[in-house]
């Protein structure tokens, strides 16, 4: 039998409830939003957030079912309603966006009202006053006829009293100025909080790909960029030195790794995630059809890794490098061994798809589920060492803090979580998102990192289009660094743990000041952001957009 894609078959399943009498254009509406979560056209967006069309096309059913309004009135209680709140919000919070935004645009007629009545009482007003002001005309007139009767002398004289106090006014703030300036030595220079735009000009662009970007990683070791697309294929690109934008790869300088046989791509095997080793020779990239390849940095197919049963979201090395990690819509999680390339250990404790996976060191990891559970297992152990349940709704991603004592989680109930092997509850709950939390990120700084005098801090981004720095030690929120207009999809701290990048689906990539909390230069580009990298000086930083191209920036403060 053929392959058949999600998309496809979330088509014929469609078509066969049109067919069948579900005509109600809150269906049709429900399987274009419910192609992709993100509620944001089909071409752009990360993979992995598939949801059928049954699912949204029976919300929207249900939706209308709870409604004591006719077809019509239903048809536009679906208008106020927008894809994003429509893929990630359940009947019950629907509804009750729909009777806020009922209520909102009421108040809005009803201020509407009191406006018109508040013009047509100035009117009134202003007519009672008319008579008034021409009665006081009169008077003005007089009182001006008296003025011209004053003597020249007497004008003249006020004049000069006048000039002689303005004069020993600007004698006094002349010496005032002289005495604070000669304590207060030389004066200091204004400091602008505009930020710095980076010019097309200076952007070195890599085309190639035939589909939306997803995942892009800088090799720890030389000038090696990876990229991950949904044409089925990976690409390394070597970036040549000197400064971006004046200097472009060669087409020799880029290594296309096909994730497929023959001429055509197959969607099934779009890559959704990759990984270099820690010595960055060896490439790693998961796909769509469950299958984690093994390139060298020359792009050689080294090996092909055949156990999951579906698409594949995450995939990590250890430090070490003699074992990789992987994540699967099949519930699973498997450590590899790198040596033989076999399955070492398959973990099957989700009942949900597996999001993400996370190395606390060579021997032991973290994953996370659509079930809402994190799991802490360790390779031999047969059931997982720690249980972490808290969240309320899926957890989108789990990440270790450098030195590997606390775990840091986010998910669709809008929080960010902290945890720690020692305790069974979380140790914070971070809960000033509005919307879900998409992804998270450690700065490289505090005790055990290469920057041991900076705090440690946590970047949460989330699709209410913002980024929040916590202070770990605290437990409370440093900065809200509201940027973007549009959900987030990626943060990364810079190596010296001084400027965090962001990526959003408005198109622009913003480099934050960590210290200050503001944004120090930022760039426009043609399309969502899915990932941003820096390299491991920090002087280059990467982009992936939707509109199928990586971008390289130089970084200079």
């Amino acid at each position: 039998m053929g392959a058949i894609t999600s998309a496809e078959l979330n088509f014929l399943v469609f078509r066969y409830l049109q067919e069948s009498g579900f005509v109600h254009a809150a269906f049709t509406l429900g399987y274009e939003a419910g192609l992709h979560k993100g509620g944001i056209d089909g071409n752009v967006v990360p993979p992995g957030a598939l949801i059928t069309v049954v699912q949204k096309g029976l919300q929207y059913i249900e939706l209308e079912a709870n409604t004591d309004e006719n077809d019509e009135e239903a048809e536009k209680d679906f208008a106020l309603l927008e894809p994003l709140e429509i893929i990630t919000k359940d009947v019950e919070e629907l509804q009750r966006i729909v009777k806020r935004k009922k209520r909102e645009r009421l108040q809005i007629d009803v201020d509407k009202d009191k406006g018109k009545e508040k013009e047509c009482m100035i009117e009134d007003h202003e007519n009672r006053l008319a008579g008034e002001r021409e009665r006081e005309r009169h008077g003005k007139e007089k009182d001006k006829e008296r003025e011209k009767d004053r003597t020249e002398r007497d004008r003249v004289e006020e004049k000069e009293k006048e000039r002689e106090k303005q004069n020993t006014e600007r004698i006094d703030k002349f010496k005032h100025e002289e005495d604070s300036l000669a304590s207060a030595g030389p004066t200091p220079m204004d400091v602008t909080t505009t930020p710095q735009e980076i010019l097309s000009a200076d952007v070195t662009v890599l085309e190639g790909h035939s589909s939306e970007v997803f995942a892009c990683a800088w090799s720890p070791t030389g000038s090696l960029l990876a990229s991950g697309s949904g044409d089925s294929t990976a690409r390394i690109w070597t970036i040549p030195d000197g400064p971006c934008g004046s200097i472009q790869p060669s087409p020799a300088s880029v290594h296309v790794l096909k994730n497929f046989k023959g001429r055509t791509n197959e969607k099934s095997k779009d890559v959704t995630t990759l990984d270099w080793n820690g010595e960055g020779t060896l490439l790693a990239t998961g796909s769509y059809d469950g299958q984690a390849r093994i390139w060298s940095r020359d792009g050689e197919l080294k090996q092909t890794l055949s156990r999951h049963k579906g698409p594949i979201f995450s995939l990590k090395w250890n430090r070490k490098g003699d074992c990789l990690l992987s994540g699967s819509v099949d519930k699973t999680a498997i450590v590899w061994d790198t040596k033989t390339w076999e399955c070492k250990q398959q973990y099957e404790f989700h009942s949900a798809p597996t999001l993400d996976v996370d190395w606390r060191n060579n021997s032991s990891f973290a994953t996370c589920s659509n079930d809402n559970m994190i799991y802490f297992c360790k390779i031999g152990d047969p059931r997982p060492v720690k249980t972490f349940g808290g969240h309320q709704k899926e957890v989108n991603a789990i990440k270790w803090d450098p030195t590997g004592s606390l775990l840091a989680s986010c998910s669709d109930d809008c929080t960010a979580k902290i945890w720690s092997v020692k305790q069974d509850k979380c140790v914070y709950d971070f809960k000033e998102h509005s919307k879900e939390v998409y992804t998270i990120r450690w700065s490289p700084t505090g005790p055990g990192t290469s920057n041991p005098n900076q705090q440690l801090l946590l970047a949460s981004a989330s699709f209410d289009s913002t980024i929040k720095l916590w202070d770990v030690e605290q437990g409370h929120l440093l900065y809200s660094l509201a940027g973007h207009v549009q959900p987030v999809y990626s943060v990364a701290f810079s190596p010296n743990g001084e400027y965090l990048a962001s990526g959003s689906l408005d198109q622009s990539l913003h480099i934050w000041s960590v210290k200050e909390g503001r944004i120090v230069k930022t760039f426009r580009g043609s399309g969502g952001i899915f990932e941003v990298c820096w390299n491991k000086e920090g002087s280059k930083l990467a982009a992936c957009f939707s509109n199928n191209t990586v971008c390289v920036m130089d970084f200079r403060m």
